[in-house]
């Protein structure tokens, strides 16, 4: 005769949504063994051997009896270690060892050692965001406490053993609340006053901080590109706690270090980022460097030399704010709403126009250069500058140009002005809002019907054109967007 089956809760890895699994657990007649079911994959299949010896070596007894796992639903697949805890949990339970009284109360998640030491597993985050949504505790590794911590929440628990947990269920003993350690921002950020000049560049930056808009900047080597690039982040308003729990949540899913609190993350990838690398993929999908770099900055030094599938794979993102990845078992979609920097030479040897410095590029070799950025690709982006050689002066630093506190002050009150008027940032608003907040006046449409006329724009040209003088609109406070703005918004597009 076998005993009721016992069921467990835990959760699988699915994107950010951590589906609920039911983990059954029955003892039967019939030759002693542990066989593991439901759509599982090699790593969950290898829990008999980790899970029979944590039991032995904490002290428990392996029930002498066939032992059958489910785990539902079961055409969910299953992959990774995190079910282990989960399931000693079952057959303790079911083996009446340990109390099953929380089981309906509570969700498990973790890696066990033979020692019966907690593991960490990857995803701890977003899980436990999913288990307090649904009225649940969740037990989690100590080691995972820092990620899911920041939720300061009662419901999430922590332990570092597989006897602590049967104490807690046993009533025995409490188990101490998960804590995050928020890391703090570094004493020292790169500032703006550090870049010599280029004060083009310097109000292309502000503006695109403004609206959140993509940028491109062209120019020699030693310009400042990459400079410029590094002081975006030191200009933009810190994140929400909403979007800063987005932010963790996908990097507890990737298994990296939790970026710093409520601070816009800065993803500089190598160009010799594969697809995979840059959108997120794998056998079991996880998040690319676009999805790390959600609700911050993705920087793309050296344009032309990345891969251009790899650059063409940004363009559904760019537009949607998303990425799906789709595999023969699932499609899993990942938050990828980034801003885009992006810097190149105009040449291979990048002296193209430099007067201090000759190209030895042939007409050819250029065209083939900058013909590895696609026009839809390009088209995407609001802002193209190009940067030109600064004469060398030696000064200070302090001397040199505004910090970029100062700046950050006019920013922020530019965005103030925004959220007061309709809230999502100008390169992100709708047509409706378009109309309704970018429609220059006469002579502004004039102007810009003019400009698409002669540089063949496209319509959605012609929209970025109008959200970027929106944006230069807030920045100078004025509720209309005039003339003045549509030929600077111009200039910062098609500046040669």
């Amino acid at each position: 005769m076998g005993t009721r089956p016992v069921t467990v809760l835990c959760r699988a890895p699915e994107g950010l949504n951590a589906p609920n699994v039911s983990i059954e657990v029955f003892l039967g007649p019939g030759l002693p063994g542990l066989s593991i079911v439901g759509l599982v994959e090699t790593a969950v299949k290898e829990s008999r051997d980790r899970v029979r010896a944590a039991l032995q070596n904490s002290g428990f007894e392996m029930p002498n009896r066939r032992i059958v796992v489910s785990l539902a639903p079961a055409d969910l697949p299953k992959n990774g270690s995190r079910y282990d805890l989960a399931i000693a949990l079952g057959i303790l339970c079911a083996s009446e060892q340990v109390s099953a009284r929380l089981l309906q109360s509570c969700e498990f998640i973790g890696e066990l050692s033979l020692t019966g030491q907690l593991r960490p597993v990857a995803g701890s985050l977003p899980v436990a965001m999913a288990a307090i949504k649904a009225g649940r505790q969740i037990i989690i590794p100590q080691s995972c406490a820092h990620e899911a911590g920041v939720l300061n929440s009662t419901h999430v628990l922590s332990a570092n053993h597989l006897l602590e947990v049967a104490s807690f269920l046993n009533s025995k003993d409490t188990l101490p609340i998960a804590k995050a350690v928020h890391t703090k921002m570094p004493a020292q950020q790169p500032d703006l006053a550090e870049v010599a000049g280029q004060a083009a560049a310097r109000r292309a930056l502000e503006i695109s901080a403004v609206g959140e808009h993509h940028l491109l900047m062209s120019g020699p080597p030693g310009t400042g590109k990459s400079m410029l690039a590094r002081r975006l982040p030191g200009l933009l308003p810190p994140l929400t706690h909403t979007q800063s729990l987005e932010t963790a949540a996908i990097y507890s899913l990737r298994g990296e270090p939790l970026p710093q609190w409520q601070c816009r993350p800065f993803r500089a990838p190598h160009h010799s980022s594969t697809t995979a690398a840059m959108v997120g993929g794998n056998s079991v999908p996880r998040p690319g460097e676009i999805s790390l770099a959600h609700n911050g900055i993705l920087f793309l030094d050296e344009l032309p030399e990345f891969n251009r599938h790899v650059l063409e794979t940004l363009r559904q993102p760019l537009e949607t704010g998303a990425v799906a990845i789709a595999r023969a078992r699932q499609t899993l979609t990942f938050p990828a709403r980034f801003q885009l920097l992006a810097a190149m030479n105009p040449c291979p040897c990048g002296y193209t126009g430099d007067p201090q410095r000759e190209c030895c590029c042939s007409p050819a070799q250029i065209k083939r250069y900058q013909e590895k950025v696609s026009g839809p690709f390009l088209d995407r982006i609001d802002i193209c500058l190009q940067l030109n050689r600064e004469q060398i002066k030696l000064q200070k630093v302090s001397t040199l140009n505004e910090t970029s506190a100062t700046v950050s002050k006019r920013v922020l009150a530019a965005i103030r002005y925004r959220i007061e008027r309709g809230g999502h940032p100008n390169a992100r608003l709708n047509k409706t809002a378009l109309q309704q907040w970018c429609w220059p006046d006469k002579t502004g449409r004039i102007l810009l019907e003019t400009a698409a006329q002669q540089f063949s724009l496209s319509h959605r040209a012609c929209d970025r054109t109008l959200r970027v003088a929106r944006s230069i609109a807030d920045l100078a406070g004025s509720h209309a967007v005039t003339r003045p703005h549509i030929a600077e918004a111009l200039s910062l597009r098609f500046e040669p």
